[in-house]
This record gives C-alpha cells, structure tokens and sequence, in this order.
C-alpha cells in the first residue's frame, strides 16, 4: 500500500431547504391558516480518525465530497427531509487545515474523535412559523441557508511510540526488521527509506509498542534538504526518540549534535522529548576497535543512554528494548 501523507480536498455541505408557503384547504373551511413546514438541515462534512486506517491514499483519488442538501418543507406542516452527513474516516494523527487562509481546524489523534469541516445549512422557516395574531395569513417563509465550500489540507503525523532518527544508512530499516515483522527495503546506499514504516515491537508477557523507521536526516534538513520537512513532521508525535549513528562513524558526538540541531531547527519541543542513542553496527568493529571505543563517546552529552547494537547479529537488542519500554511508559504516564 502506498504511504500518502499529505492531500488536499474540496468539501461543500448541503444547504438548508426552504421553508414552505401553504395554506389549509379543506372542505368547510373556506379560510383556513398557514400550514407550511420547515425545510431540513443541510448535510455537514465531518472528519473522524480510525484506527484501522494508515494512510490518506484513498482520498488523493477521491478529492470532492458535497453532503446532500436538506428538502423543501411542504403543506400541513411537513418538515423537509435533513441531508445526510458525510464522514471522511482518516487515520489517527490527522490534522485538518483551511487551504486558503492556512487556520488549523483540529487534529484526530484517537479512534472515534471528530471534528466539523464544514457545517451544513439550516433549513428554513414555513409560514405556520410567522403567523402572529395580527398576520393570520403570512404569504412569505424562509429560504434554506446557503451551503459552505472549502479546501481542506490534511496531513497525517505518523503515530508512534518511538520515533528512528538518524542519517541515511544508519540502519534504521535493519533495526525495525529484526524487532518486528515489519520488511521495509534494506539496501547499501542512501535514501532507501524514502516514506515511515511501521513496525509492532513485541515485548515480554505479550506486550508490544510501535517504532517508527523515518527517512534519513541530513543536514539543513529543517530547511527542505533531502526529505527534508516530510518526514521531520512524523517525529512529533513520538513519545521516545532513538538517535542511531554507525559505530564506524569517524566523529560519533559531532554526528550526534547535527542530528539534534536539525530536530530543534525545525521544532524546539523535540529536543524535551527522551531520547537515547543507539550505535548500530557494532559486529563490523574489532576486539581493539570495541576497546577503543569509550574513549570515542565520552564527549557525548552525560545522562544520555547510549547502547551499542547489531541488528543483523542481533547483539545488544534486548537491552535497548527494555530502555525503550521503560521510557516509554515513563512518557505516557508524565
């Protein structure tokens, strides 16, 4: 299935019917009153997040949705029927935005919440509604009000509990297919993670939380570089972030401050969130190579867990995976 993350759309809500014009007739009752009915409310267009849904591909091939108008009210006081409203299911981590003047209409973040793109309109009122004791035959209703029409922008933020961050080639898709039964494409060059995978971690007494293989950073990435801002958005939602840096890096702590620099360039909130490194790659380095190595990190900020791994010999991993779990909890609960 494709990953699509970002579309536009046209919504238009069904405008109200119009209020009825009527007037009894009946035998015997040669002047009989107003009995005009009400005209139904327009259809609204409503956005709600499901949990089964991953991707907005569905709706880049689907891009205008109008929600039915309401009916006309007719005689002896009949209200015109409502339009139905139109339900646009979007996977959770859905932000819905007005296209043209760029305001922020809310966010669909867990399965069931909703929120109104555009409001159906309000039917009209039939004459019955204006009748008064000195206007005992009103001639004139209500017209339905009108419809409204928007562009609407959705992006999804990828929902996760742990967010991969690293340069292309890392290791990310190694890592999150030896935890998981997630198979994103491996190869030996950049940029072969070029949108999110997911993967369900399974952890001890069958529990399990979600990693999240990001495209690779590079650097000015905050500025469109690369993949630049399409996949810096997916960290956000994160609840742990696991920086990961190839044990064979010529300069691990430079490396690892670019890596941070381009998450607070582009939002300053990243950089609270928990994080811990993982030096991937570790069964490439020699007995002399691994000794050496404190001496290469002891530069790196104190505090930060840092765990040396190898996803293809998977040395290091149940270590990393109960950090992660407790960090994670720790997060939820804050």
């Amino acid at each position: 299935m494709k990953f699509v993350d970002y579309v536009t759309i046209t919504v238009r809500s069904g405008k109200g019917g119009a209020g009825a014009v009527s007037f009894r007739r009946e035998p015997f009752v040669p002047q009989g009153g107003p009995n005009g009915g009400n005209g139904g409310k327009g259809g609204s267009i409503l956005l709600e997040a499901d949990h089964h849904l991953y991707t907005l591909l569905d709706l880049r091939y689907n891009r205008h949705h109008f929600a039915e108008n309401g009916q006309n009210g007719s005689s002896n006081l009949k209200t015109g029927k409502d339009g139905q409203d139109m339900i646009l299911r979007v996977p959770c981590g859905t932000v819905a935005k007005d296209t043209d003047t760029g305001e922020e209409l809310g966010e669909v973040m867990h399965p069931g919440d909703r929120i109104m793109l555009v409001k159906g309109g309000r039917g009209g009122k039939g004459n019955d509604h204006f009748k008064t004791s000195t206007n005992r035959a009103p001639r004139h209703a209500q017209p339905g009000e009108p419809s409204e029409e928007r562009n609407i922008t959705l992006e999804l933020k990828v929902l996760a509990d742990v967010g991969l961050v690293g340069f292309p080639n890392a290791g990310k898709s190694t890592l999150i297919s030896a935890l998981s039964a997630a198979r994103p494409k491996i190869a030996d060059y950049p940029f072969t993670t070029l949108e999110p995978n997911l993967g369900v971690v399974a952890y001890r007494d069958y529990k399990s939380f979600v990693m999240a293989d990001i495209p690779g950073i590079i650097e000015g990435a905050h500025e469109g570089r690369g993949l630049g801002l399409r996949f810096l958005k997916h960290i956000e939602r994160n609840a742990v972030l696991l920086f990961m840096i190839p044990v064979n890096t010529e300069n691990i702590p430079h490396a690892y401050q670019i890596l941070l620099e381009e998450l607070e360039a582009f939002n300053p909130e990243l950089v609270e969130k928990p994080r811990m490194l993982a030096l991937s790659k570790i069964d490439l380095l020699t007995p002399e190579e691994k000794a050496e190595l404190p001496n290469q990190i002891k530069s790196l900020p104190s505090g930060l867990s840092v765990f040396p791994i190898s996803a293809v010999a998977h040395l290091g991993l149940d270590p990393l995976k109960d950090a992660l779990w407790t960090a994670i909890q720790t997060a939820k609960n804050a």
